[in-house]
């Protein structure tokens, strides 16, 4: 006795083995949407000479290091800051030398405006090349020893925007000179073109799922659902 086969060459047992549901694969995100997730701003934990290690606040010069904190005695007591300052008013910053040596050298700080919005980027060199920074300078304040190790200046801004610190200390012995640079911002955080740039890998990541099929897919699958759903609406 034969069994039966159909027009597909196959027996009716063979018809009725369902093959497993598979889903498609997840789209791989296109090369030029890569690259410019691969070039967008990074967040960075610190600016220029400041850093941020071990949830404290570091400034560098050079092998140089200390603690680096910001407060806003009058509008945020003794919360701590790590460059930036949330509001315009009065601020203190407080340089905490993590070498003895530093004891021995006079170190003086200044704050200018960023101006020429050099930014989060900025460096000696940068500062260097401005020339003379007195008609930029907000605040300074003269090199002067530390004999307990601890800088202190204060200091009450007028105006929201971009500043550049700049801490420079002396060798006491030598014809040498340390110099960390930071960028930060007082007045809350500045967006810039974050919201055209994520605007933008939206818009690539469309374009993409439109070239491949993707988008269109989707709209088939739940769009005449809810035409369905509102046509029954209606009957009802």
């Amino acid at each position: 006795m034969y069994a039966k086969v159909s027009r597909s060459g196959k027996t009716p047992e063979e018809e009725r083995i369902k093959l497993p549901m598979t889903r498609p694969a997840a789209p791989r995100l296109p090369s030029g949407l890569l690259l410019a997730l691969l070039l967008a701003p990074q967040v960075a934990s610190g600016h220029g000479g400041v850093v941020l290690e071990e949830d404290q606040c570091v400034l560098k010069m050079d092998f140089l290091l200390a603690h680096f904190t910001g407060y806003q005695p009058e509008s945020r007591g003794s919360e701590e800051f790590c460059e930036d300052i949330p509001e315009v008013g009065e601020s203190l910053f407080v340089l905490e030398y993590m070498h003895d040596f530093m004891k021995e050298m006079p170190v003086d700080f200044r704050i200018i405006s960023d101006d020429t919005e050099l930014g989060t980027f900025a460096n000696w060199d940068d500062v260097h090349a401005l020339g003379d920074l007195t008609p930029r300078t907000v605040f300074y304040q003269p090199p002067r020893k530390q004999a307990d190790g601890v800088l202190t200046a204060s200091h009450r801004f007028d105006q929201a925007g971009g500043y550049i610190g700049i801490v420079t200390a002396s060798h006491p012995t030598q014809e040498k000179i340390y110099n960390a640079v930071f960028f930060f911002r007082v007045g809350g955080p500045d967006l810039g073109y974050l919201p055209l740039f994520v605007g933008l890998i939206i818009l690539v990541q469309l374009i993409y799922w439109g070239a491949t099929g993707t988008l269109q897919r989707f709209l088939r699958r739940y769009l005449p659902n809810r035409r369905n759903y509102g046509e029954a609406a209606a009957a009802g």
